[in-house]
C-alpha cells in the first residue's frame, strides 16, 4: 500500500471516528460541513477522493483543525529525545512543544554525587507530578520532607515551596508539568 493511500485511510477513519464520537449521523455532519450526505458517505468509505475544499469545512464542523485532521508524519508520532545535561542531572524531554494542554513529560536522572540537595526551595505557578523509576527521591514541600521510592508517585501544587533531590544514589523520575510549570522551568534554566 502506498503512503498516499495509507494517509487517505487515516484521514477517512478520523472523520468517521470524530463524527461518531460527537454522536452525529452522516446527515448531521454533512449539514454542518455544507456537504451532501452522499459526498460525505463516499469520503468516509473511500469511494471518493478527498479534496482540500471538503476537508476544511469537515474539520471545522468536527471542532478540530485541518492540521490535526491530516497529521500523519512519523515525526509527530515517534519522539527521539536527546539528553540535556545539567550539573548532576540528565533530562530527556519525552513530549513535543505542542503536547496536549501544553503539558511537558520528561525523564530525569539525578546523580546526588554531582547534584547535592538544593539549598533553597522554589515556587512557581503550576502543577507537577512525578513517578520514581529508580532509587529514592526526597521531595521537600514547605516544612515537610517526603521520601518517594521507586514505584511511588507524587503530585503537588508548585506554589508550595518545593525542592526535589536524589537520596543515597542515582535516581530516575518520569515527570509531568502543566503548561504554567513548564514555562517556569524553562525560565529557571535560562531558556
Amino acid at each position: 500500500m502506498t503512503q498516499e493511500l495509507e494517509v487517505d485511510q487515516i484521514i477517512r477513519q478520523r472523520i468517521r471516528t470524530l463524527r461518531q464520537n460527537h454522536g452525529w449521523s452522516l446527515e448531521s455532519l454533512a449539514s454542518k460541513a455544507s456537504l451532501s450526505v452522499s459526498t460525505l458517505s463516499r469520503i468516509e468509505t473511500g469511494s471518493r477522493r478527498i479534496a482540500l475544499d471538503q476537508l476544511v469545512p469537515i474539520a471545522k464542523a468536527l471542532s478540530t483543525s485541518l492540521d490535526e485532521l491530516v497529521a500523519t508524519s512519523e515525526a509527530e508520532i515517534i519522539i527521539r529525545p536527546e539528553p540535556i545535561s545539567l550539573p548532576g542531572i540528565t533530562l530527556w524531554k519525552l513530549s513535543t512543544d505542542d503536547a496536549v494542554n501544553g503539558v511537558n513529560v520528561s525523564k530525569m536522572r539525578i546523580d546526588p554525587s554531582k547534584a547535592p540537595a538544593p539549598s533553597e526551595l522554589r515556587i512557581h505557578p503550576g502543577k507537577e507530578w512525578f513517578t520514581v523509576l529508580l532509587g529514592e527521591i526526597q521531595l521537600k514541600l514547605g516544612e515537610r520532607t517526603y521520601h518517594v521510592n521507586a514505584g511511588q508517585s507524587a503530585q503537588f501544587d508548585t506554589m508550595t515551596p518545593h525542592a526535589i533531590w536524589a537520596k543515597d544514589g542515582v535516581a530516575e523520575i518520569l515527570g509531568i508539568l502543566d503548561s504554567a510549570g513548564q514555562k517556569a522551568h524553562q525560565h529557571d534554566s535560562g531558556n
